[in-house]
């Protein structure tokens, strides 16, 4: 069967598509899997039992279930959630918005599908403008969404190291080259893979990049402030007419209703909304109906700072603990955990490829994601590309730990042999 270029773009080989690939088939399998590979968050028992509150008050009203499933929403998104959303932003953070400047998405993937191709690609004067990624390794979604070849470019990061085995990544702002080709800035906070939460000086400095440049930056906020508030370090929440904020319910608890938020400037939510009339049709009705009150009474803020935050965190420190054991003897390095809900460790000089290792790992039923795969826009052979895992530690205590063991083994194996 021949296909079309768009049909051939979006079926090769693709970080994203393998990721949910392997996670669909572990959830299905009857053979137990160590999934310490997707991005699914943990069932926390506080919010769990908060939405199945809200899902008992909408089967004991029939009226609002019945308008929240049998109808169509208009291609913005449900309006007294856009309304409760700037509501709640003004009145927490005091942005002078209102529901001109939010747009809801069928989930964080579709809208940065939309957002991307906005900002980056052929233009009809016949310039082509890519959209840059500061601070790699970046979330592995973004690398296929593009319309067009090299859509996308990147700077390789400075390296700080530190005593206790762990590293950090910061922005070379002095690698950074922004000129009329470059059509927006990207940047994940904290960020997927490695937990890394930029500071709120390097955000500035890249704000006034975007400023100056009049070319937006977009900042993605699916694990951050205010919700689900899985960071760990001093942060704060920038807007502006140049910055384009993303939120998601997913890491909130809500991956199956994909719903995904951006606030922008009134023009550019206008142009996401028509997409989506496009696209989608509608957008799904269901995510917002179970958060809105959570958005009205504050709630949001209580479940993200009083259980989901600490939650992950305890886990972040077991985990990294767990890695410290294992590996002790080995030359790696873990990104310090700032946030998200994965680790990313890095092994200088690991004689095989991180996508040989995840093989292996695959091969004894453990499943983590290789760090090629992260770091869209950057060329070149930068040998740490492939001496990088990400390893999540959202899944049952005793998952997280059989499988660290695992990885420490085929690591300890790769070195010997």
């Amino acid at each position: 069967m021949e296909l079309s270029n768009f049909a051939k773009r979006f079926t090769e080989d693709s970080g994203i598509v393998r990721l949910m690939e392997d996670l669909g088939d572990a959830m299905a399998s009857e053979k137990q899997i160590l999934m310490l590979g997707g991005g699914n968050p943990a069932h926390i028992p506080a919010v769990q039992s908060y939405f199945q509150e809200r899902m008992r008050w909408f089967l004991d009203h029939p009226k609002e279930f019945a308008q929240t499933i049998g109808n169509y929403d208009s291609p913005r998104g449900e309006k007294k959630f856009i309304q409760a959303l700037a509501d709640f932003f003004r009145r927490h953070y005091h942005w002078d918005i209102g529901p001109e400047n939010i747009v809801l998405t069928a989930g964080s993937q579709s809208g940065f599908f939309m957002l991307f191709n906005s900002f980056a690609g052929a233009y009809p004067d016949g310039s082509f403008k890519r959209i840059l990624f500061p601070l790699v390794p970046e979330y592995i979604g973004y690398a296929d969404v593009g319309l067009a070849d090299n859509m996308f470019t990147a700077a390789i990061p400075e390296i700080e190291t530190f005593a206790d085995r762990t590293f950090k990544y910061h922005v070379a702002f002095n690698q950074l080259r922004i000129d009329e080709n470059i059509g927006a800035i990207c940047v994940s906070r904290p960020t997927n893979p490695t937990g890394n939460v930029l500071s709120d000086a390097e955000i500035e400095h890249l704000h006034g990049l975007a400023q100056q440049h009049r070319i937006p930056l977009i900042i993605d906020n699916a694990y951050g402030l205010p919700f689900p508030n899985i960071i760990f370090t001093e942060a704060h929440l920038p807007w502006s007419e140049h910055t384009v904020l993303c939120f998601s319910l997913s890491k909130f608890g809500l991956p199956a209703v994909r719903t995904g938020i951006i606030i922008a400037r009134a023009e550019i939510a206008a142009i996401i909304a028509k997409m989506n009339g496009i696209i989608n049709l509608a957008l799904g009705s269901f995510g917002p109906a179970l958060a809105l009150d959570m958005f009205s009474n504050d709630k949001v803020l209580e479940l993200s700072q009083k259980h989901i935050r600490p939650y992950y965190q305890a886990k972040a420190d077991t985990a990294q603990k767990l890695f410290q054991q294992e590996l002790a003897g080995l030359d790696y390095y873990i990104h310090k955990t700032e946030g998200a809900f994965f680790l990313w460790l890095w092994f200088p000089g690991l004689p095989i490829t991180c996508r040989t290792l995840y093989e292996r790992l695959k091969s004894r039923g453990v499943l983590i994601l290789p760090g090629h795969y992260f770091f869209p826009g950057l060329t070149g052979n930068w040998q740490h590309v492939h001496e990088c895992i990400r390893v999540s530690y959202a899944m049952d205590d005793g998952l997280v730990s059989a499988g660290i063991k695992i990885i420490a083994e085929e690591v300890k194996r790769a070195f010997r042999s």
